[in-house]
């Protein structure tokens, strides 16, 4: 199939995909309206000058509109949907809100125990502020010439409500809040961000959540390494959040290894999104990149920094980076010949800490995007630490797109990811296959 042709496919399949308390809000948001890509950020979306101290603290709240949304006999269905504004912890130690959402259920929750909650890390938005997945809940499909956002993670949410578990969905730090950009694929950022959603959660007004609900973690692809990072920090920095279970699917676990296979392919614009978000974490890695990348890398980065996923797709499909450097190497062999940039990446890896709770981490044999052999060394290096993960490869055929190899399982193996988590959160006993490693592909 011709490289337009597949990513036009690609496009059209990510499209498909779709199927309170009340705070003082008005003295604490900015005056002025940001306006990415012709798309009007919500006010509520810009933090005030100051935040609280405690994370998972809520900053602010306001009722949330799904698009897709019944009147039912118990409510609207598949549940009521607030917006969020809560206080968390970047990577640098700092103070930083960050957005997203809850949506209480209609429907009964009809497991052991109390309604469980689910924090739902979403998969790759972009790093426009208009890709948050929250706002991907009031609109699942935007387009206006400018930008092209899908929220895809609808369907898993839906699907989490339709049993009876309430959701809470984080935007991370920086996309969707305005102050900064969004740091993208930042272990630490990332995790902190799913860990205080389930804090900030527990203090939405009529919420039916406690303390005593089991909580669990659902995420895919970006989303994957975001849960997979919150299990392994859950211990350390929130230990008042105990984990009944983390879905953690296709996690970009070595950025090395995930630089190299993205460069070239339909998503190479995250690679953008990627430095833009090393730069904004280590301002010390600026000066490599004033040297190494030229008039039309520096555009690209620009550029990128408020683009959503469609954008790049069409934009940057298939782009190398050799074309953005000053002396045509790629990203990869300058990242290999530069130790600070080593460094950076190495202080990214996943799976140097044992993750809290069962884990089920599943990859697609085929995924050449998020390379399949860099998840699955994850789940040896758990297994390895004793951790309790229920490892699984999800065989389906190389259709000759990266993207399609990666965003396949992510819709086949959803069913079986949800009725996994759900199992956790009825109080069910995960079983390790650790043991079967060896022989797993």
């Amino acid at each position: 199939m011709p490289a337009r042709r597949r990513l036009m496919a690609a496009a059209v399949t990510a499209a498909a995909c779709l199927g309170a308390q009340s705070l003082s809000v008005t003295a604490a948001m900015a005056a002025d309206e940001v306006v990415s890509r012709g798309v009007t950020i919500p006010a509520f979306y810009n933090p005030p000058t100051t935040l609280p101290a405690a994370n998972g603290t809520l900053i602010r709240t306001e009722p949330l509109p799904l698009a897709l949304s019944l009147p039912g006999l118990d409510g609207p269905l598949p549940g009521t949907a607030t917006r969020l504004m809560y206080k968390s912890t970047d990577s640098n130690g700092r103070p930083v809100a960050v957005t997203g959402a809850y949506i209480e259920p209609s429907a009964a929750w009809r497991g052991d125990g109390p309604r469980p909650l689910v924090a739902v890390a979403p998969g790759t938005m972009g790093q426009g502020d208009q890709c948050a997945a929250s706002m991907g809940l009031e609109h699942p499909l935007s387009l206006n010439g400018q930008t092209v956002s899908v929220g895809y993670e609808d369907l898993a949410i839906y699907r989490l409500l339709a049993k009876g578990i309430a959701v809470v969905v984080t935007d991370y730090a920086g996309l969707g809040a305005t102050d900064r950009l969004h740091t993208y694929v930042n272990r630490v950022d990332e995790g902190h961000a799913v860990l205080d959603a389930v804090r900030a959660a527990r203090s939405v007004g009529g919420a039916s959540i406690t303390t005593a609900s089991r909580v669990g973690l659902f995420g895919y692809s970006q989303g994957g390494g975001a849960t997979a990072s919150a299990a392994e920090l859950q211990s350390s920095y929130a230990p008042d959040v105990t984990l009944a279970g983390t879905y953690a699917g296709a996690p970009p676990a070595d950025l090395a290894s995930v630089t190299k296979a993205i460069d070239g392919s339909e998503l190479a614009g995250a690679l953008g999104w990627s430095l833009n978000g090393f730069l904004q974490s280590d301002p010390s890695l600026k000066p490599i990149a004033e040297a190494h990348l030229n008039a039309a890398g520096k555009a690209a980065l620009t550029d990128l920094s408020t683009m959503c996923v469609g954008d790049a797709l069409f934009g940057y499909g298939y782009a190398k980076s050799t074309k953005w450097t000053t002396d045509g190497r790629s990203m990869s062999d300058i990242i290999a010949a530069t130790p600070a940039l080593q460094a950076f990446l190495d202080s990214q890896r996943i799976g140097t800490l044992r993750p809290s709770g069962p884990v089920r981490l599943a990859t697609g044999v085929s995924d050449n995007l998020v390379p399949h052999r860099q998840a699955r060394q994850l789940a040896v290096d758990w297994c390895k630490k004793g951790a309790d993960v229920t490892y699984k490869n999800v065989v389906l055929p190389d259709v000759g797109s990266a993207l399609l190899n990666h965003f396949a399982p992510l819709l086949t193996d959803q069913g079986d990811a949800i009725a996994w988590l759900t199992d956790r959160l009825s109080g069910k006993k995960a079983t390790s296959n650790c043991w079967s490693m060896p022989a797993q592909l």
